[in-house]
């Protein structure tokens, strides 16, 4: 079983932890990690784009001209999608992109993101995070102690909490993510993972 270190907001070693095997010492499938993040970047798309056909343009009922002698090809509507102002051919309509994979699927991938990330020293476990009020300049004071201010970090707590959330939501280079948003994507989109000790706790019991 992996045992790691637990560093407080000053980044002093306080104790250790020793990580359940079955998450954070497993194997690392590629082609899951593909299929999970694939499958969650399908299901972020609005699928909102849309295009007029030649039935829906406005205009066009009128034949242009007569059909023989003006020595032009000839044309029933100034709508047809060769005329310009005229429909889309095989134009995108606003359809759904989403679709899913099974929860053993997804709990093997995430499973594997952070074996991943724990194999490359880029998961650190903190004792706790907390801020007394919401204030960015005091955020940004815990991120350097940890020296985590110097790339993309995810930080992942047990739940939500206003002023964490608010303190950080203006940092671009920062995530603050309750354990029950825990993602693929975001586990292997950020350069540090930090991981507060309840949050490891809950992480466990969720993928066992």
């Amino acid at each position: 079983m992996p045992s790691v270190d637990i560093y407080n907001t000053n980044k002093e070693v306080i104790d250790k932890i020793t990580l359940k095997e079955e998450i954070f010492d497993t194997d690392v499938k590629d082609h899951l990690l593909y299929d999970v993040v694939k499958m969650q970047l399908a299901n972020r798309r609005s699928g909102t784009a849309s295009t007029k056909g030649r039935a829906e343009v406005r205009g066009g009922g009128k034949k242009p001209y007569r059909q023989k002698g003006t020595g032009r090809s000839r044309a029933g509507s100034t709508r047809s999608p060769l005329w310009v102002g005229g429909g889309v051919i095989f134009g995108p309509k606003p359809r759904d992109y989403s679709y899913k994979v099974s929860k053993k699927v997804r709990k093997a991938a995430l499973k594997g993101a952070l074996t991943k990330k724990l194999k490359e020293g880029k998961i650190m476990i903190i004792d706790g995070l907390d801020v007394p009020e919401i204030k960015t300049k005091l955020f940004m004071e815990i991120l350097k102690k940890l020296e985590c201010n110097s790339g993309m970090t995810l930080i992942v707590v047990p739940e939500r909490d206003k002023n964490l959330e608010l303190s950080s939501r203006n940092i671009k280079e920062v995530k603050l993510l309750p354990v029950k948003g825990l993602n693929v994507f975001d586990v292997l989109k950020y350069d540090t993972v930090v991981v507060t000790r309840p949050a490891v706790e809950l992480i466990e019991k969720a993928l066992l």
